[in-house]
């Protein structure tokens, strides 16, 4: 019988690593959670394509006007202010790691 860490190597002895987790935080939130996934999955390929914050706010996005109709807006970012107005059941605040991500819909 194998115990657990023995199940996670692979070939040629090494242990198997799985990939670093982000740590997820919302602060804020008005949206529903289907939609608050959507975002820090997306948010989450986004840092992984993109080296530069405002690519990453680009990607994000885009991706919410394709998917949800225009129009989003993204700031990412460690360090910023910010006051919105944004409609309804269209606004999340969350930090993937030491990033802050805000997302929201008006206009």
């Amino acid at each position: 019988m194998m115990s657990g860490e023995e199940s996670r190597k692979s070939i040629g002895g090494a242990t198997a690593t799985p990939p670093p987790t982000k740590k997820i935080i919302i602060k804020s939130a008005d949206m529903p959670p289907d939609l608050q996934r959507d975002a820090v999955d997306i948010a989450v390929s986004a840092f992984e394509k993109c080296n530069v914050e405002k690519d990453v706010a680009e990607h994000i996005k885009k991706v919410f006007d394709k998917r949800h109709g225009p129009t989003w807006h993204c700031i990412v970012g460690r360090n910023f202010g910010s006051y919105v107005t944004h409609e309804t059941n269209h606004f999340v605040y969350f930090y993937l790691d030491q990033k802050a991500v805000l997302l929201f819909k008006s206009g």
